[in-house]
């Protein structure tokens, strides 16, 4: 399988939805899905009972699912997602006194 890059899941997110969805619906689901998080979360710290699942299994699966409808938004209004994360990043590696950031990082692993 290859590198996932979030360019290319912009392309494919933008592709898969079209004009078909709302920007509005793609958000209540992904309200929905940080709820499912939060309810992992409170059974993985004993705050709620767990019923034998595998938690990290599906922790996992609904962190996707928070990217998925994250990106998809970002898609369907034609957003740059990468530039916006790394000058986010850039920010707040002044603000914080960071060693390193993002962008950096990246051109240190090429």
């Amino acid at each position: 399988m290859g590198q996932l890059r979030l360019d290319l899941l912009e392309a494919y997110l933008r592709d898969h939805y079209g004009t078909e969805a709302s920007e509005q619906g793609l958000f209540m689901k992904l309200v929905e899905e940080v709820g499912e998080v939060a309810e992992l979360l409170n059974k993985r710290s004993g705050r709620k009972a767990e019923n034998g699942e595998d938690l990290s299994a599906r922790l996992s699966e609904e962190l996707a699912d928070i990217i998925h409808y994250t990106v998809a938004i970002a898609a369907i209004n034609q957003l740059d997602l990468t530039t916006a994360i790394l000058e986010k990043d850039k920010t707040a590696s002044i603000r914080y006194n960071h060693r390193i950031n993002l962008e950096q990082f990246l051109e240190e692993k090429d």
